[in-house]
Parts: C-alpha cells; sequence; structure tokens
C-alpha cells in the first residue's frame, strides 16, 4: 500500500502540476488580451473553468484516498454512499477511526458491528431512520457504531463552506484527534470533509472516480 501511494503521490502531484501550468498560460493571455483591449474575453472563461473543475477532481479523489487507503480497505464504498446520498439530500456524518483513539471523545450511540458497504449507510442514513442525525463510527472496514454524539467545534467563523451542526460536530473530533470525518449537507448536498480541524470540499467527478476501484 506503502508503495502504491507514492506511485499515486508521483502521478498525482505530476499531474496537477500540469494542469496548473496550463490554467497560468491560459489566464496569462487572457490577461494580455484584456490590457491590449483585443476582444471580448467571455467566452474564454469557459476554458479556464473547465481546468479548475478538472484540477478539483483530481485533487478531490487524490486527498480522499490518501486519507484513507491507509486504514480502510473499504474506502471506495464511503465515495459510493456519499454520492449517493448527496444526490437525495440526506445528510450525513461518517467518522473514521485512524491512529487516535476517539472514544473518549464521543457519546456512543447503537453498536452496529457490520462490514462497511454502501447501501448500510444510505439506510442507516434515510430521514426515517432514527439513527440517521448522529454519526457513524467506522474503523479498518467495519461499522462500529450509529446515532454516536461528537463534540461540537466552537470555532463557527473563518469558513468560506456554511457551517451547520453535522460540519460542527466534524470539525470538533478532528479538532482533538487524527479522525477523518465525511460530511453530507442535508441542505445543499454538498460534500467535504473535515481534518485536523478543517473544512475541505469535495467534488462528485472525484468520488465518481473513486467508485472503481
Amino acid at each position: 500500500m506503502d508503495s502504491y501511494l507514492q506511485e499515486l503521490s508521483t502521478v498525482t502531484r505530476e499531474k496537477l502540476q500540469t494542469i496548473l501550468e496550463q490554467m497560468k498560460q491560459e489566464i496569462g493571455r487572457l490577461l494580455d488580451e484584456l490590457e491590449h483591449n483585443r476582444c471580448c474575453i467571455l467566452s474564454d472563461f469557459s476554458r479556464v473553468s473547465e481546468q479548475f473543475a478538472n484540477i478539483q477532481k483530481v485533487a478531490s479523489s487524490y486527498y480522499f484516498e490518501t486519507y484513507l487507503a491507509p486504514y480502510t480497505c473499504r474506502y471506495p464504498a464511503l465515495a459510493i454512499a456519499a454520492q449517493r446520498l448527496s444526490k437525495k439530500r440526506h445528510g450525513a456524518l461518517i467518522v473514521v477511526e485512524r491512529e487516535d483513539p476517539i472514544e473518549s471523545w464521543i457519546h456512543e450511540g447503537i453498536p452496529i458491528r457490520a462490514q462497511l458497504s454502501a447501501p448500510l449507510l444510505e439506510t442507516i442514513f434515510y430521514p426515517g431512520n432514527p439513527l440517521h442525525d448522529g454519526a457513524v463510527v467506522v474503523k479498518e472496514d467495519f461499522i462500529l457504531s450509529a446515532a454516536n454524539v461528537l463534540p461540537l467545534s466552537q470555532k463557527t467563523s473563518g469558513h468560506k463552506m456554511k457551517i451547520g451542526t453535522r460540519h460542527r460536530a466534524a470539525l470538533g473530533l478532528t479538532e482533538k484527534t487524527d479522525a477523518f470525518v465525511l460530511v453530507v449537507s442535508e441542505e445543499t448536498g454538498r460534500i467535504s470533509f473535515a481534518l485536523d480541524g478543517k473544512l475541505y470540499p469535495l467534488t462528485h467527478e472525484g468520488m465518481q472516480s473513486q467508485m472503481g476501484h
């Protein structure tokens, strides 16, 4: 796994550098045209937008896999579940325990101890399910429990994304442990993750690329 992740890191960094260089050249050309008032550049923004979307896709897929693969072989199931829950606007909060124990930081919910799978996560977070409001805890390739209560972060400012209760809970736990916490917003359907007390967006395209693993 270590050699695979090292190779993935090298390939991804080269790909990101290539895309960023292309964006730099494109933006430089647009600035030159704007400075000399040569023509209308509105139609050119679509190319920059496509390049930006591509780099978000590559980065989302890379960081998702890099942060999770050493701790669970079933990380593609998390990507599938997040994608499906997002499309249905079903909110979700999924904790992946990594090196640090998290027991002392959470109020434990209902034990499950079942193999991690996308259908099970979709069932747990179905709005009619009494377990859907809390957090699911994943360790290695298993869902240990659901309806867990996480500590809420008191830092509500300085985030570009809208902060709801799930996001505050994700931040709260990751401020105290090295856990990876996946969040699906019930209001917007946006997918994000918290790590080291910070929130990061994930794109649908990035999650889509994980489904083939």
